[in-house]
Formats: C-alpha cells, sequence, structure tokens
C-alpha cells in the first residue's frame, strides 16, 4: 500500500545526499535503535528491578497456596513442678500453666515430674471461597507487577529512541556545521587575497574572521551536545561511550512503514493503560478477599496425646523417675464452626476503604486514556505540520544553495559587499538546519504517535 508520504519521500532523498555523513562513521560498527533496546532490557538497574518484584509476587502466590495445607503440629514435653489447684473457672491470660486435678483441702510443696506429647490436626472444610480468593489476590500483585516491569520497559524504550533520533539529528546537524565553518573559511581565504590585493578593506577581513570564529563556536557546541546524548545513552544501555555510534544509513532517516504511518489509536494495547487495567483489577481482588474473609469457616480438628505423671490416680506421690514415661493415650477429632456475630460490621467498614480505592484507580484508568488520546492528536497534528513543511523545504533549500553561489560570485567580482554574503551563507545553514529540524520532529512527533498507540515495538522494528 503507497502511502501519502511515500509519495513525498523523493523531495528527502535529495536534501540528504548532499550530506556526506554515511562514509564518515562507516569505518565503525554501528548500533541500530533496536540494538539500543535490547542493550538497555539486559542493562537497565531499574529494569531488573521490576523483575526482581515480579518473581517476588510469584513467590507470593506460592506461598499463599501452601498456606491452605492442613496444619500438622507435634509437641513433647517434660516438665517438674508442683501439684496444687483450686476448683472454678477463669479466662486465660495469655499462656497460664495448665495444672490438672491437685485440688486438695491444703498446699503441697512436693514436686513432681510430668511428660506430654500432642499432635494435632486443623483443615478447613468449608470455607465459603476463602481460599480461593485469598491465592487470586496474590496473583493479582503478580499481573500489577508484571504490567508495572511491562510499563517501566515501555518508557525505556521511548526514551532509547527519544536519544537516538535527537543524537542522529545532531550527527547531521554537525555535518551541517561542518559545512558551515568550510564556508566561512573560504569566505576568508578570498576576503584576505582579495584585501592584500587591495580590493576590499581590511574591515571585511576582520568581519569574515569574526562569522567563521561563530560557525567554529557553534560547531562546538553541537559536538557538546552530541557527547551528553551518548552519555544519557550509555546511562541507559551500558554501553561505552567510546563505543557508542549509531546506524546512519539512508533509509534510517527516511524509510517509514505504512503500518506505523497509519497506525491508528488502541486504548486495549498499551501499557500504560494496561499498568492502571491491573491495579485496579488489585483492588476488586482485594474486595473479593475481604468479601469472603468476614464469612463462617468450618473446620475439621483432631489431636491424640500421652501423658505420663509421678503423681498416681490416688493421689500418691511415686518417685520422680516413674512420671517420665507414657501413662494415658487420648484422642479427640470434631467439626468446628467459626463465625464473628460482629463480622457484618468489619465487612462493611472494610471494604468502603477499597471500594474508594478502586474507584480512584478507575479515574487514574480514564484520565490515562483521556492523555494517550490528547497525545494521540497531538503527534497526528504535528506529523501533518512536519510534512507539509517537509515538502517545502526542498525548495528552500535549492534556492538558498543558489543565492549563495550566486553571492560569492558577485562578492569575488566587487559587485556586492560582505554583509550581503554573509546573508546568503546565513541563509544557507538556516535551511539546512530547518530540514533537519523538521525531519527529525517528524520522527518524534511518529514515536508520540507510537507511545499513544501502544505500538513501539513495532515502529522500533521499521527503524532499519
Amino acid at each position: 500500500m503507497v502511502t501519502e508520504y511515500d509519495r513525498k519521500i523523493p523531495a528527502l532523498t535529495g536534501f540528504l545526499l548532499f550530506i556526506p555523513l554515511f562514509s564518515l562513521f562507516a569505518q565503525q560498527p554501528n548500533y541500530s535503535l533496536q540494538d539500543l533496546v535490547d542493550s538497555a532490557q539486559l542493562y537497565y538497574p531499574q529494569l531488573l528491578q521490576k523483575q526482581a518484584l515480579v518473581n517476588s509476587a510469584e513467590a507470593a502466590v506460592t506461598d499463599a497456596q501452601h498456606l491452605f495445607l492442613p496444619s500438622l503440629r507435634a509437641n513433647e514435653q517434660i516438665g517438674l513442678g508442683t501439684d496444687n489447684s483450686l476448683p472454678g473457672s477463669y479466662n486465660t491470660f495469655g499462656i497460664i500453666p495448665s495444672t490438672s486435678a491437685g485440688v486438695r483441702k491444703q498446699n503441697d510443696g512436693q514436686s513432681s515430674t510430668g511428660n506430654i506429647a500432642v499432635l494435632s490436626a486443623q483443615y478447613d472444610l468449608v470455607d465459603f471461597g476463602y481460599r480461593h480468593a485469598f491465592i487470586e489476590n496474590a496473583r493479582s500483585y503478580v499481573n500489577l507487577s508484571q504490567a508495572d516491569r511491562e510499563k517501566e520497559l515501555y518508557i525505556l524504550k521511548i526514551q532509547a529512541a527519544q536519544l537516538y533520533f535527537n543524537l542522529l539529528k545532531n550527527q547531521f546537524r554537525l555535518v551541517v556545521n561542518k559545512q558551515n565553518v568550510d564556508r566561512y573559511e573560504n569566505i576568508f581565504l578570498v576576503i584576505r587575497a582579495l584585501t592584500l590585493s587591495g580590493i576590499k578593506p581590511g574591515s571585511d577581513s576582520s568581519l569574515a574572521k569574526a562569522e567563521l570564529s561563530k560557525s567554529r563556536i557553534t560547531y562546538n557546541q553541537t559536538q557538546g551536545e552530541i557527547f551528553q546524548l551518548k552519555e544519557q545513552i550509555s546511562f541507559l544501555t551500558g554501553i561505552p561511550v567510546p563505543n557508542l555510534q549509531i546506524d546512519t544509513a539512508t533509509n534510517t532517516y527516511i524509510k517509514i512503514q505504512s503500518s506505523i504511518a497509519n497506525q491508528q489509536a488502541d486504548s486495549t494495547h498499551n501499557p500504560f493503560l494496561d499498568y492502571y487495567e491491573s491495579q485496579k483489577n488489585t483492588f476488586l481482588a482485594q474486595e473479593q478477599l475481604i468479601s469472603k474473609s468476614y464469612l463462617p469457616r468450618i473446620m475439621l480438628t483432631g489431636s491424640g496425646w500421652a501423658r505420663g505423671s509421678s503423681i498416681a490416680y490416688n493421689d500418691q506421690y511415686n518417685s520422680l523417675s516413674q512420671g517420665l514415661g507414657y501413662q494415658r493415650l487420648n484422642y479427640l477429632t470434631g467439626v468446628s464452626f467459626q463465625y464473628d456475630l460482629f463480622n457484618g460490621i468489619h465487612k462493611r467498614d472494610r471494604l468502603r476503604v477499597y471500594q474508594f480505592e478502586t474507584r480512584a484507580s478507575e479515574l487514574a484508568l480514564q484520565q490515562e486514556k483521556l492523555a494517550l488520546h490528547s497525545g494521540y492528536l497531538q503527534a497526528t497534528s504535528a506529523i501533518q505540520t512536519a510534512e507539509t513543511n517537509l515538502l517545502e523545504l526542498p525548495v528552500q533549500l535549492s534556492a538558498a544553495q543558489d543565492v549563495y553561489a550566486q553571492e560569492l560570485a558577485q562578492y569575488k567580482a566587487g559587485i556586492i559587499n560582505l554583509v550581503d554574503l554573509t546573508n546568503a551563507a546565513f541563509v544557507l545553514d538556516r535551511s539546512q538546519n530547518d530540514f533537519i529540524e523538521t525531519l527529525a520532529d517528524w520522527y518524534l512527533a511518529q514515536l508520540d504517535k507510537a507511545s499513544a498507540t501502544g505500538s513501539v515495538d513495532n515502529f522500533i522494528k521499521s527503524i532499519k
């Protein structure tokens, strides 16, 4: 399918061919945009941190599943103490030592030994969906952690692409700046020759030298910006700055896939939206867990125990060693029902907390959708503006090149002054930079559009 922009490509190619950039870096291995993204995925610590959190959430699911295994506890205790008790009931206060029997008229300070071993088990027969809600709540955190990681990765790809295009723009600008330096060096040489021959005044030579110095300053500034951009890319990717040379093949800066050019807004497959959707689902899972946690529970319980004591059945104290063996065996099994009659109030209160959080997450999702849609519309408008200007800029560039050539010839012939010549050089330099800026703006707008539509991966793959 041929898009409207495909018909504009020849006009762009005509401009870019005059920039001898490709041979400038041909001797060095180059990194494509996909290479930078792949390197960032393996290196960027913050992304690795997000993956560690995903692994932690997955481990929490296994922990949640194991929490519902039957409990089976074994206890063994040997004790030495007195045996004095009184009839009557009391409420327990934490751990209170238990004394069985030992009810007599007077205190008895004799010591006795005792031995007890207990094996107890408990299992929830019916929890009315609490187990399922508990595990699903843990899984919702896995989904949220994964969505958070994907969002972080999506942002990382966008940052890498932005830096890539800005670096590419500045490398093109550096070549244009070098051409501008060469022009002013040529002008300075012409003027110096004319000045030495007495044809032109010495002030022209001074003015040309000032313009030459200014062009060199601009060139140096662009070099500084390139280093800073490379340092930022190195921060994301771990690639050393001296090794950072990006791919500058012709089709990298011109070719565009029709699938990207015709990309439409997609509100269903975007990591930004997926994150807020997962956040909302996590709150919904918590609401479900709260609802289930305040329902009754029916438990199967069972225990068996063996006891020994140095006190005989008739309250006769025997030797301490006789209390170290097991003398009595017992077991107990049953089904218990547990429910707090005030659970309805607690359930209502806790649900209100999470219902507000769920509502907040829904509004955050709605806000993100609006932001992405607005970004899509702005990017579409920026693309249209850039495409319109890209059709006009080759005309401007061609005219500026012609004017500069004519003005240089006229200056040599003494027809015009130096101001006219430097104005022509300035217009040519501005035309070259305008073209580079507009083309870079077009690519960055395409990136913004891909970001809003959730198609950054396809966009990056198209940059080859």
